[in-house]
């Protein structure tokens, strides 16, 4: 039986992953909305969508039982919230509005992992009972928001890099990756799959692992650079 304190500790570390997690995705799906909104598209916005109230994005699934979940089974942390319903037909302009409503999630994930990077500074003012927790807290924040920078700009329908690729590709290029789109999540779980799979036989095939965390460390890297504080 778990004791009482083990009890205690556990929910204390899910904590520190699940809050900037919900942050992390919440100002993720909110930015688009607002940007959208500001190329002319306010779908987002009748649908209540265009808020930082992080209960208008959360999915029960996505954002709290599957990061739970994989913290608890295997150390990992993912996750995900609605997506933020965007007309692109009636940004104006359409490509680069589709480009600038793309980019606004990943960008916004970028201002957190420096925001809460340099909130690291007054971590030394808190009372020590609660200066750890929080230090954890905004550690993790910085790494949650790096890896979902870097996953959510893969180039692949219909995540955010895929919209971004198919805005600046010649069209020749981009209706074949737009047509991806239907798939593009059978793709992204096939890359998953392929990752678990090679991490429980031994093959050494990660493609996820390079493609999200060999950018994410070199984003840390960065914050940390810029902020000037100390891995």
């Amino acid at each position: 039986m778990m004791g009482a304190g083990n009890l205690n500790t556990m929910i204390a570390t899910a904590t520190t992953w699940i809050i900037p997690i919900i942050f992390a995705v919440t100002f993720h799906e909110a930015a688009h909305g607002f940007v959208a909104r500001l190329f002319g598209d306010d779908t987002a916005l009748r649908a209540g969508r265009v808020t930082f109230n992080p209960l208008k994005h959360i999915d029960p699934v996505g954002t709290v039982l599957l990061p739970a979940l994989l913290l608890v089974t295997s150390g990992f942390m993912f996750g995900y919230a609605k997506p933020v319903p965007v007309n692109f037909g009636r940004l104006r302009p359409p490509r680069m509005g589709m480009v600038l409503v793309a980019l606004a999630g990943p960008g916004t994930n970028v201002l957190l992992a420096i925001v809460s990077t340099l909130l690291l500074y007054g971590v030394a003012l808190l009372p020590a009972v609660g200066a750890l927790w929080v230090e954890r807290n905004l550690v993790n924040s910085l790494q949650i928001n790096a890896v979902l920078c870097v996953f959510n700009l893969l180039p692949i329908p219909p995540l955010d890099g895929g919209r971004v690729a198919v805005g600046l590709l010649p069209r020749a290029l981009a209706m074949p990756l737009a047509r991806l789109e239907p798939y593009g999540l059978m793709i992204i779980m096939g890359l998953f799959l392929l990752g678990y799979i090679s991490a429980r036989t031994g093959l050494g095939l990660n493609p996820l692992g390079y493609l999200i965390g060999v950018p994410a460390n070199l984003l840390i890297r960065f914050v940390l650079a810029i902020t000037g504080v100390q891995a």
